[in-house]
């Protein structure tokens, strides 16, 4: 079968556009081929290509544009061409350039398996002698309706609606109708009407200008197709309400001590009871490293691909034989789950002793299985490096693979035959298999349930892995180990945060086109149909922490570009070495800590540099050899003086580049720190000038092109719908690219992006956005109420539109007019943390606002431990709260 293939496009000088074929074949053997197109004007290119595989059964292709053999633009891969084959057909394709459509989120897999859309391609349509297929995307169709075409041909119907021509569905939203070319007529003008499927009664025509189809050639033999712009037609804004809550949090009458994946196929029950389409969880990966309640925090997991084994519902697996080993595990089980607060290492513990006990009992069975066979070979790769990685880790006690004596650089053949069948230890190792087979099963099984229900499962994926984890060790090149991932400073944290996450090594990464990235999320889609990118920034540039710091500030933004010396002098601002070094007087000492600890800090840890001038001592003179000298002592003043040694560190006006020592990055925030008090008036004017333009306006292009060498290919690599989490110092070449990407952004009306505003305004929140009141980084609703009693004076006076004084409390229905505000939003999304719901009844929540709290980001140490404070089953039952929320969210237009 011949193809022929023309598409206008304007290129740049050295570029050429590409189309890549996928050819699938009736014994699965498809094979990918590419045609490079041609030109004469530099718009119209052309390109042919003769198909004779005799198994194809058809064809599907898309567009690139090309330099030389790099991809500098990808066209939309979301709904390629596909055409059914037939080798005595020559097919002539006029095509135009496909972008992600400004209605994406309609082909996204949330959209449609809540609609009961098929995702699958259908390319099943008439050949005749000589054909014309016109095509149409129409997102716009509802359920039970139809497209039909009229025009003025009297094939047509001479523009009579009632005797349009039906389309047929052959794609995702795409609409194609054969036509038999020896029976039209060209040029015609037509347009396309939406009718209802089972009457063939007329809803609506489209709207605009008549389309016209100038004057086309169809030879014998030939298949011409046209491709149409979207559906002239506005579509209703679809709206979504639902819930946040962690998998942890969840707590029904059966748990053991911490919410598990049978509780979260309640939660689907609790979702569409109520209305809600949507469930969204914090990470949900495997994070035993110290096996202490350290290890509650959802971000440092081990493994990208390895569930959490806490997250195992014990109620599906089998009963252990043993009946006193059953009783004391009910009577264990009956106490860890009346605690209203999760007991990590009780739970942990509890957990692990019944599947070890399972395990010894059937796990030769189920290794038998088809299902598990199945399994395993389809999640091979990633599964058994970690199975020897947790192995190995118990077995040395520590995740820290550099301190194992033996694989502490990764060989996979090596590791092949450590987990071999034969070797003694299989058994151990196996068992790490057979406890993902069970935690894969079950997930699957809440995915289908959620689906088959109407609720949409949102994934939460981290940007860091930890620098102990399974991908750390197999794949080090991928990342930079000498690094520290973290944030500058905010709101929340005023010395930066720390993660302590290596940073990727974008570059590698790209030279295979990201397919790390890609495999991550493609296994990600197989249980979740929308997901959260968690700092989204990260991929535009990354706050790098150098190994020796502890806090955040002495950090720098990577990629970035640092600024020489004369750069720095062009501000007006003569650059001196002191500026790197930590200014220390004794007023700074008399500030940091009091006439009480002054001496002794000045004794122990410092040497006099000169006059009122001191220098820490060089076995003090980083966070981490201060860390390291304060590890163990708890003691009050022992914290104020490593905290108070920490801030010394602190005060520099710039800090060397990471690559280069002789460039330079001005210290993050530095004019509010002692360093910069100390300089002259003109100085600092310098200074700020400096800064600013270094940190808002020097990077914009460059950021936005480094980001738009990764998103691109990873928001397109799966059907899932995309949100970002896009708060923090946010550069302004972030919401240009995300509306390029069909992003959805992340509003908070307490963090507005408009710069000197204290409170956004919900009504002017984006459609492709999803709003919240707040996440699991900040306090409650109830807990922010009592926080700062000016600020809420303010919002309760300007947002909520009262009149006197603020409550000291806030009331369960002052509570929910809040939540209603933010569900009549616009925003596509409308996601409400599981506290918040609670909150706008006084009888469902807890009765003290600060046991509402998941995270505080300023502790490094936090105990990720909520509990919801009643059973799944009581909040199904709670039959007048339910409805009150299912009439909030219709009364949205959110159900």
């Amino acid at each position: 079968m011949k193809i022929q293939l023309s598409i206008d496009y304007r290129t740049n000088w050295g570029e050429a556009v590409c189309a890549e074929f996928l050819i699938k074949k009736s014994k699965g053997n498809n094979v990918r081929r590419e045609l490079m197109l041609e030109t004469e004007d530099g718009v119209l290119w052309t390109g042919e290509m003769n198909i004779t595989d005799k198994d194809a059964i058809s064809l599907s292709y898309y567009y690139n544009i090309k330099k030389g053999d790099i991809v500098v633009r990808q066209g939309w891969m979301g709904m390629p061409r596909s055409f059914r084959f037939d080798n005595s057909k020559k097919l002539k394709v006029r095509d135009f350039w496909r972008d992600l459509p400004v209605r994406a989120h309609m082909y996204s897999n949330a959209y449609c398996h809540l609609h009961n859309l098929k995702i699958e391609h259908s390319s099943e349509l008439t050949y005749f002698d000589k054909t014309l297929i016109l095509r149409v995307n129409a997102p716009q169709l509802l359920e039970g309706q139809v497209l039909a075409i009229v025009g003025d041909l009297p094939l047509m119907g001479a523009w009579d609606a009632s005797h349009a021509l039906r389309l047929q569905a052959t794609g995702l939203h795409e609409w194609s109708i054969s036509l038999s070319a020896s029976s039209l007529v060209t040029p015609f003008e037509y347009k396309y009407v939406v009718l209802d499927e089972k009457t063939g009664d007329l809803k609506y025509w489209e709207e605009g200008a008549n389309r016209k189809c100038n004057h086309v050639s169809v030879a014998e033999n030939e298949v011409v197709v046209l491709y149409d712009d979207e559906l002239h037609v506005d579509a209703r804004h679809w709206k979504v309400a639902g819930v946040v809550v962690p998998v942890f949090s969840l707590r029904s009458e059966g748990s053991q001590g911490v919410g598990d994946f049978g509780d979260l196929k309640m939660m689907v029950d609790w979702a569409a009871k109520t209305q809600m389409h949507m469930i969204q969880l914090l990470p949900i990966y495997d994070t035993t490293q110290t096996r202490t309640w350290q290890d509650s925090y959802p971000y440092n997991s081990i493994s990208i691909y390895a569930l959490h084994p806490v997250y195992m519902d014990i109620r599906q697996l089998n009963d252990v034989k043993d009946k006193d080993f059953m009783h004391e595990y009910e009577l264990r089980r009956e106490q860890l789950n009346g605690e209203f607060t999760v007991d990590y290492e009780l739970a942990v513990r509890l957990k692990r002793t019944y599947i070890h006990r399972i395990y010894e009992q059937e796990g030769t069975e189920v290794f038998a299985s088809e299902d598990y066979k199945k399994f395993f070979d389809d999640n091979a790769k990633w599964l058994i490096p970690y199975a020897a990685f947790s192995y190995l880790r118990d077995k040395y006690e520590t995740s820290d693979f550099n301190r194992w004596p033996e694989f502490a650089t990764y060989d996979e053949a090596a590791i092949s035959r450590f987990c071999s069948p034969a070797r003694k230890h299989y058994k151990d190792v196996a068992y790490y298999y057979y406890l993902q087979y069970q935690l894969y099963k079950q997930l699957s099984e809440v995915t289908r349930y959620a689906r088959a229900n109407g609720v949409v499962l949102k994934g939460d994926i981290p940007i860091g892995i930890s620098r102990n984890s399974v991908e750390a060790w197999v794949e080090p090149h991928l990342f930079h180990m000498n690094g520290q991932a973290g944030a500058p400073p905010d709101a929340f944290c005023k010395e930066g945060q720390n993660w302590g996450f290596p940073t990727y090594n974008w570059e590698k990464m790209a030279e295979d086109g990201y397919s790390w990235w890609k495999e991550r999320l493609s296994k990600m889609s197989q249980f979740f149909d929308a997901y959260r990118i968690d700092h989204v920034l990260g991929f535009f540039r990354i706050w790098e922490v150098p190994l020796h710091s502890v806090q955040g500030l002495l950090g720098q933004f990577s990629p970035s570009m640092p600024m020489t010396r004369d750069e720095i002098r062009m501000y007006g601002l003569s650059f001196h070495d002191e500026y790197l070094v930590p200014l220390i007087t004794e007023g700074i000492l008399y500030d940091t800590f009091g006439p009480e600890l002054m001496q002794r800090v000045k004794e122990q840890f410092l040497n006099v540099s000169g006059r009122d001038r001191y220098q820490l001592k060089p076995e003090f003179d980083t966070q981490l050899k201060i860390k390291e000298f304060f590890a163990g002592a708890e003691d009050e003043e022992s914290e104020k003086i490593r905290n108070g040694l920490y801030s010394l560190t602190n005060h520099v006006l710039f800090v060397r580049d990471k690559d280069n020592p002789e460039m330079f990055h001005p210290r993050i925030e530095a004019m509010s720190d002692p360093a910069f008090t100390a300089l002259d008036g003109s100085e600092q004017s310098a200074f700020s000038r400096l800064h600013n333009d270094y940190y808002y306006n020097r990077h914009n292009n460059f950021w936005y092109e480094e980001a738009k060498k990764k998103l691109p290919a990873l928001v397109e690599s799966t059907g899932m719908l995309c949100c970002a989490e896009d708060l923090g110092m946010v550069p302004a070449c972030v919401r240009p690219l995300m509306e390029e990407l069909r992003m959805l952004s992340l509003e908070i009306q307490t963090m507005p992006k408009e710069y000197g505003v204290t409170f956004g305004r919900l009504e002017n929140n984006p459609y492709r956005s999803v709003a919240t009141i707040f996440t699991h980084d900040m306090a409650t609703l109830r807990m922010w109420w009592e926080e700062d009693q000016q600020r809420t004076q303010q919002y309760y006076h300007d947002i909520l539109q009262k009149d006197g004084m603020a409550p000291d409390s806030i009331p369960g229905w002052l509570c929910e007019e809040v939540v209603a505000r933010h569900l009549f939003s616009p925003s596509m999304l409308c996601l409400i943390s599981l506290q918040n719901w609670l909150s706008i009844d006084d009888t469902m929540r807890y009765p003290d606002p600060s046991e509402e709290r998941i995270n505080v980001p300023a502790n490094s140490r936090h105990y990720w431990r909520y509990r919801m404070p009643l059973y799944i089953e009581q909040l199904l039952n709670a039959d007048s709260f339910n409805d009150k929320i299912a009439r909030m969210i219709e009364h949205a237009g959110r159900a």
